[in-house]
């Protein structure tokens, strides 16, 4: 076996259905006493009824969640937050909610107890990726990774079938990279190919029955797995493209890293062979980027760019813009390749492997 190093991000996890009923008691846990609300303005009536388990502790419902974390919505959370002298956030949603969580937990130091009603992952990464002026720029930092993160199987059962594969996907792509990540390990990569595996059997499943709770377990259970990995290890290339388009266009989180997946997968093959070999034996395929390419057809998922908003003559701008700071990637990174990605994820066409080589 090859020398490698695994660090342990700490963080508590409570898992189950029915567990939202023990926030409060984790509150209490963590000795915070006035509490700041945030969910999206969609999800504001049901953050307020989960908050009921906080009882007297909340002192106020931030409701603004947006994707990509812009810095001007943290800071009108922060006033708010300032204003009710707030000792801790709890997080209730999906990506964009975790996301203002982090970037006010990064400026101030207080602790937060997620609880995801998607399949993000992101709760379980001490990463924070914040978008000001077209541009989004990702950190990481202790301060960032949240205390607590309660998963209740029962809050995603309401989840839409086409929200559920879109949020499935992502995670996918989290615990996909951490495969062939400079920092990979062989504690991750089990971790990444169990979660991998029980999010692929899971999303079908979900199609059929909305309201299957064993394969609604299982995807929230492989959605947390893919988050350790990719806070775990660093990123590369599917998640600096996404990070570009979506601080450039404003793309919808889920569906855009849904769509880029199988190409950066596909970019990536021939310098990565034995990730590519557990990802497909994950999703029970032969191929890992067609075999994910079909799998979110299949389920009726997003799998062109051109479907959710990308501008054609934008691609070799965010090519310039990728190039321009780099993260490190398995498979050399070049403007000719990476403009045939993204020109077959715009239209969204096979992700064939030969379509990216130099």
């Amino acid at each position: 076996m090859s020398d490698f190093v695994y660090s342990a991000n700490p963080g508590r996890v409570i898992f189950g259905s029915g567990t939202i009923s023990r926030l409060g008691e984790e509150a209490d846990r963590l000795g915070v006493k006035r509490i700041v609300v945030l969910s999206t303005p969609e999800q504001e009536e049901q953050a307020g009824a989960i908050a009921v388990n906080l009882g007297a502790r909340t002192v106020g419902l931030f409701a603004g969640a947006q994707m990509h974390t812009p810095t001007d919505v943290t800071q009108n959370a922060m006033d708010l937050i300032a204003s009710r002298d707030a000792d801790a956030v709890v997080s209730i949603g999906g990506g964009s909610t975790t996301g203002l969580g982090k970037a006010i937990a990064f400026r101030t130091d207080l602790p937060q107890i997620v609880v995801p009603t998607t399949y993000a992952g992101s709760e379980a990464t001490p990463i924070l990726g914040e978008t000001e002026a077209g541009k989004k720029v990702t950190k990481s930092d202790p301060r960032i990774l949240p205390e607590v993160i309660i998963y209740d199987v029962d809050l995603t059962l309401t989840l839409p079938v086409g929200m559920s594969v879109t949020s499935g996907v992502n995670a996918i792509a989290h615990a996909a990279e951490a495969l062939y990540a400079r920092e990979a390990n062989p504690v991750i990569s089990m971790m990444a190919e169990e979660g991998i595996s029980a999010i692929a059997r899971a999303l079908p499943l979900i199609q059929a029955n909305p309201s299957d709770l064993a394969a609604r377990s299982d995807a929230l259970y492989g959605a947390w797995l893919c988050g350790v990995c990719l806070g775990s290890v660093g990123m590369a290339l599917h998640h600096k493209l996404c990070h570009t388009l979506g601080g450039m266009f404003g793309l919808p989180h889920a569906s855009m890293h849904t769509i880029i997946l199988p190409y950066a997968l596909a970019y990536n093959a021939h310098a990565a062979p034995q990730a590519m070999q557990r990802i497909a034996r994950a999703i029970n395929q032969e191929r890992a980027p067609l075999g994910l390419f079909d799998l979110t057809r299949k389920l009726g998922g997003q799998i062109a760019l051109k479907d959710i908003g990308m501008p054609a003559e934008g691609i070799e701008q965010a090519v310039d813009e990728i190039l321009a700071k780099p993260y490190w990637n398995p498979e050399a990174l070049a403007r000719g390749p990476l403009i045939r990605l993204l020109t077959a994820a715009y239209s969204g066409e096979l992700p064939a492997d030969d379509l990216f080589q130099r």
